[in-house]
């Protein structure tokens, strides 16, 4: 298993964007989207930071002890500086979901990270 306090939070978090990243384009290529367009455009229900955080509280409930800490950790990241469209809060759950996701990535779990996207984004696939 990965040992996390090894790696900084900001470096997982960073990990963890492009983790959430593959699988969400893995699934809108699955969905048999194929034009650039559209799939940037769709893209966005799965990365942007409200959407991690919307996500993120479906997520919640079905968390182990061990992934509770993990998220938690990057929710309290320190040095973190939200885009103007979005509030702290909110930026803050999103990057615990990323560290989340890396954590899980390098732990060689990325069944658990597929299983937890899909709990997490269920809502967003039926708009």
């Amino acid at each position: 298993m990965f040992d996390l306090r090894k790696t900084s939070t900001e470096a997982l978090a960073y990990l963890g964007d492009s983790v959430v990243e593959i699988i969400a384009r893995r699934t809108l290529l699955l969905r048999g989207l194929t034009h650039s367009e559209d799939l940037n455009r769709e893209a966005l229900h799965y990365v942007t930071a409200a959407s991690q955080a919307r996500a993120m509280e479906r997520i919640l409930p079905g968390l182990s002890e061990e992934e509770r800490q993990v998220f938690l950790s990057g929710k309290n990241l320190k040095r973190l500086r939200p885009p103007q469209s979005v509030s702290l809060e909110t930026y803050r759950i999103a990057s615990g979901m990323e560290v989340l996701f890396a954590y899980l990535y390098l732990s060689d779990r990325m069944d658990r990270a597929e299983e937890l996207f899909f709990a997490g984004y269920e809502e967003e696939k039926k708009t």
